[in-house]
């Protein structure tokens, strides 16, 4: 056994830790299964989610400082700790209502350091709830201690943990153990975390608040006033817009319609011009016979059964390009965005380019 210098009230305390080892293996074991659950139940998305049982060396300096302030084991409280660092300001509230949910907190002990408002405080920002597992929640006729252990549970951004743990390996506590330059540049750099950590969140709920606006100008036909990108453009495909156009091209050969990707055509789309969803709409009305033209030729003599779905988006494109004078370097270009550069790409957008030059929308 070692010898730590602890007096016989520590020593006893160190004892009975070594005797409750295997409740604190279980306790952590289903504190981790109720959170991961929760977690993913809730639909946060995470950074990491840790936890750890005090070393006894740890417990024996923690028992030799404060040893005075514990009348038994179950007086102290982060014996089990578990950790959940998240992304974003407002996930770290939502994963305290969830824990609330899940557990009896001891608020008396738990502490929100983010409300202490200390100008140079950033690294310690972290919610800390003293908490114990219910058992409404999980109940062992054999260890019936599990419910009555409190372990800790902090939850904190990644830029506060970062922070945190470049603090703990510097060795920086307070202005006093610190040189005042020092101070002064950490305080410097905690102000620039701080600051960091709440532009991301307001940027996430901006663009929250953008798609969901979006969203709203598609779903009532304003496209002309809805920019085209990635998210307007999934947006968009949700009213499957090229559908009655594949349907009349797959009716060619009365061939099946399998699914493939769109938004490879998103570059494609913005490479001939298209900036807002009500551009993507004026093509589709002044192209779509002509692209159905193209694909009565391409088809018409053929057996074709199997057809992708991006078939009537892609004559479309086709067609709008060389009427648009892009000939067949603007169709070569849009296989080089699809297909990625290869020698064929040439070879079909000569082979298409030649079969369009005999259709009469080429000739108007």
């Amino acid at each position: 056994m070692n010898d730590y210098g602890l007096n016989l009230h520590g020593e006893l305390l160190l004892e009975e830790y070594r005797q409750q080892q295997p409740s604190f293996r279980r306790l952590r074991q289903v504190v981790m299964e109720k959170l991961t659950e929760a977690v993913k139940g809730c639909g946060i998305k995470v950074n990491s989610m840790e936890s750890r049982i005090k070393g006894e060396v740890s417990l024996a300096g923690k028992l030799e400082r404060k040893g005075h302030k514990y009348q038994t084991l179950k007086d102290i409280t982060d014996i089990l700790g578990v950790r959940i660092i998240m992304f974003y300001n407002e996930d770290v509230d939502r994963i305290a209502s969830m824990a609330e949910s899940l557990f009896d907190v001891d608020w008396q002990n738990s502490v929100d350091k983010r409300k202490m408002h200390q100008f140079d405080s950033f690294g310690y920002n972290s919610l800390h709830y003293i908490c114990r597992l219910p058992r409404s929640r999980y109940y062992d006729e054999a260890m019936p201690e599990l419910n009555e252990i409190r372990f800790e549970l902090q939850m904190r951004t990644a830029l506060q943990h970062v922070w945190s743990v470049i603090q703990h390996d510097i060795g920086y506590k307070s202005e006093i153990e610190t040189p005042l330059k020092y101070h002064r540049d950490l305080s410097r750099l905690a102000g620039m975390l701080e600051l960091a950590d709440n532009e991301f969140s307001r940027i996430r709920n901006s663009i929250s608040d953008y798609r969901r606006r979006a969203q709203k100008l598609v779903q009532s036909g304003e496209l002309s006033e809805v920019s085209l990108d990635g998210d307007t453009f999934r947006s968009y495909l949700q009213l499957r817009p090229f559908d009655q156009l594949n349907q009349q091209i797959a009716a060619i050969t009365q061939a099946e319609l399998q699914e493939a990707p769109f938004m490879p055509y998103l570059t494609v789309l913005r490479t001939i011009g298209m900036e807002t969803l009500g551009d993507v709409e004026r093509m589709i009305s002044d192209c779509a016979d002509d692209a159905y033209q193209l694909a009565l030729f391409q088809l018409g003599s053929t057996d074709i059964d199997i057809l992708a779905e991006t078939i009537g988006l892609q004559n479309l494109c086709i067609v709008y390009i060389l009427k648009s004078g892009g000939g067949k370097p603007g169709v070569i270009q849009l296989f080089d965005t699809i297909n990625g550069k290869m020698p064929q790409n040439e070879f079909l957008a000569t082979t298409i380019t030649e079969q369009a030059s005999r259709l009469s929308f080429m000739h108007q």
